[in-house]
């Protein structure tokens, strides 16, 4: 008698709550990165789903709440309606009824890793409580990864200190659910009040701490989009703050307002902030900086950007496309392995890119490079060859250039070099710098074409009115291509943008298509062109507050005003 085979049990799910922070990304703990990184369904709310959605792997399940449905529900109340998003970016809606515990229990029953993303902490800020204890009945393992907490995180931006030395009381008060006995609470009480509001309603909570026992002149801060780069702190009083947003001409919401941590308490702790403000005195705080590279080139460029405070914008102004004749470039590959060449030298990542997709298309590796010497022209080359498996042997020491590569390029010595030949893969619009000094310095180069280089599609139709509206607050020009094709593409920027060249080839050809150079970069690199913007963006801010005038982001200029010249 054969023995009987039993059904295996279903495999049990899990499930983590997680503190996706106040929303800044660079708040999420290492534990939620990992959390997110193993997920096979992703349940956010709608305003984390950008903070989350990068760390979680490709081909992850997303959920999130309704962004209309969202913004006019107060959180814990109602049953959000729900969109799917699944790996093919398919969308589909989900039945109002199916609310987000339904959701994690059905995924965690079917024995998924589900990770459910609140926005701040899941324990202060969140009403995650319930959907745990569904979690519990069912016998659903879950654990719970804390996030950076709302009213800890925006006041700590915005340079508002929650405790003094004598470690004063502080309490935490969420206004659109407070009780009249709340509020008498921390009326009485003299030490410090987090309040949880929305910004048509501050002031009224207020008037609630006024009435409850307050004095009108306590000092309060009112914070907006805090930890993000479009946070705005307001100082006052709980008896001037509605005439200080009606001064700052904060227009009631349709949507009901948007969220504030507004903090009440210690003089000391207001008068503080304005030494104690480091994230909005970021030299580029808020700026909005278009940055005409790919998403590939402009990556590290546009993470030194946000450091400063800015929010980068990539546009691609040029295509990189295969060679129109391949044969050329394959006959260089088989000399690569037939021992044709001494060295090989590459002068942009694109040509990296070119060689290695023809090292695949062969099924070769970076082997096929052993005993050829290696040269790149920038640490952004050469950190491309490392990806690859390959080390250069050649970086300039100096000027991360073709000048710079001939400065430390060896000439050539029949005695100690076996063979004279030199691989150059380039665009087909590079410039003759580097074969003319490799020739003079005695060496044979094939110089090939390994891509071509054309013009991008021009960008979205509101991205162009940006440009041209003067809604850039500054522009990177890397190259005089980037120049000429993104007026090309997109149009002349603005008057009032900050126009920043790499050097003075790509300054002058900015002029001549009649824009004004604000800034450039002391040597020709991509950092220290950003560098260079940060410089010119402290100096403009400190200007501002030695004449006692707002600081005020480019954009927000007159249209039209004239602006001095001033390179660094």
């Amino acid at each position: 008698m054969s023995p009987t085979t039993l059904p295996a049990p279903p495999e049990q799910g899990h499930v983590t709550f997680l503190g996706a922070g106040p929303g800044d990304p660079g708040l999420l703990t290492l534990r939620a990165v990992e959390a997110l990184a193993n997920a096979d369904v992703l349940v956010a709310e709608h305003d984390v789903l950008d903070v989350v959605r990068t760390h979680a792997r490709q081909g992850v399940s997303e959920v999130h709440t309704d962004a209309d449905t969202t913004a006019s529900s107060t959180p814990g109340t109602g049953t959000p309606q729900l969109t799917v998003v699944d790996g093919a970016s398919t969308t589909a809606g989900v039945p109002a009824n199916r609310d987000a515990a339904h959701l994690v229990m059905e995924a965690a029953r079917g024995g998924k890793r589900v990770v459910r993303a609140v926005s701040g902490d899941p324990g202060l800020d969140a009403y995650a409580a319930e959907e745990m204890l569904a979690c519990a009945s069912a016998g659903v393992p879950f654990e719970v990864v804390p996030g950076v907490a709302t009213a800890v995180g925006v006041p700590a931006y915005a340079g508002v200190p929650l405790r003094d030395a004598q470690g004063t009381d502080v309490r935490f008060v969420d206004a659109r659910t407070a009780s009249d006995r709340c509020w008498t609470e921390v009326g009485a009480s003299d030490g410090t009040v987090v309040v949880s509001t929305t910004l048509d309603s501050v002031a009224a909570a207020a008037g609630e701490l006024v009435s409850a026992g307050r004095k009108p002149d306590t000092p309060l801060t009112v914070t907006v989009a805090g930890t993000t780069t479009r946070q705005r702190t307001w100082t006052a009083t709980l008896g001037t703050i509605a005439q200080t947003l009606k001064q700052a001409k904060v227009l009631p919401s349709p949507e009901g307002g948007r969220p504030v941590i507004a903090v009440v308490g210690d003089r000391s702790a207001a008068a503080q902030r304005d030494r104690l403000a480091w994230f909005e005195s970021k030299p580029l705080f808020g700026w909005k900086v278009l940055v005409p590279r790919t998403k590939e080139q402009a990556a590290s460029l546009s993470d030194q950007l946000r450091s400063y405070g800015a929010v980068p914008h990539e546009v691609p102004t040029i295509a990189v496309e295969p060679p129109r004749t391949p044969q050329q470039m394959e006959r260089a590959v088989k000399g690569l392995v037939t021992g044709r060449y001494e060295w090989i030298a590459f002068t942009s990542v694109n040509a990296v890119k070119a060689v290695r997709e023809k090292f695949e298309e062969y099924g070769l590796d970076a082997r096929a490079f052993a005993g050829i010497k290696v040269a790149a022209v920038g640490e952004q080359t050469a950190n491309a060859l490392i990806a690859f498996g390959v080390k250069p042997d050649l970086v300039p020491s100096g000027e991360q250039s073709a000048a710079g590569l001939l400065e430390d390029w060896p000439p050539y010595d029949p005695v100690f070099d076996p063979i004279d030949r030199v691989f150059l893969p380039r665009a087909d619009i590079a410039t003759e710098t580097l074969v003319a000094g490799l020739i003079e310095l005695g060496w044979e180069v094939d110089d090939v074409t390994a891509y071509r280089t054309v013009r991008a599609s021009p960008p979205p139709a509101e991205t162009r009115e940006a440009i041209k509206g003067g809604g850039f607050d500054a522009v990177l020009f890397t190259s005089s291509s980037t120049v000429r094709n993104l007026v090309g593409i997109a149009g002349k920027p603005h008057n009032v943008t900050v126009i920043a060249c790499i050097g003075p080839a790509t300054a002058k050809t900015a002029e001549e298509h009649g824009l004004r150079v604000d800034v450039m970069a002391p040597e020709p690199s991509v950092h220290k062109l950003a560098e260079a913007l940060a410089d010119f963006g402290a100096r403009r801010r400190l200007a501002a507050l030695e004449a006692g005038d707002p600081v005020t982001r480019p954009s927000e200029r007159r249209p039209g005003a004239r602006r001095r010249r001033s390179t660094t």
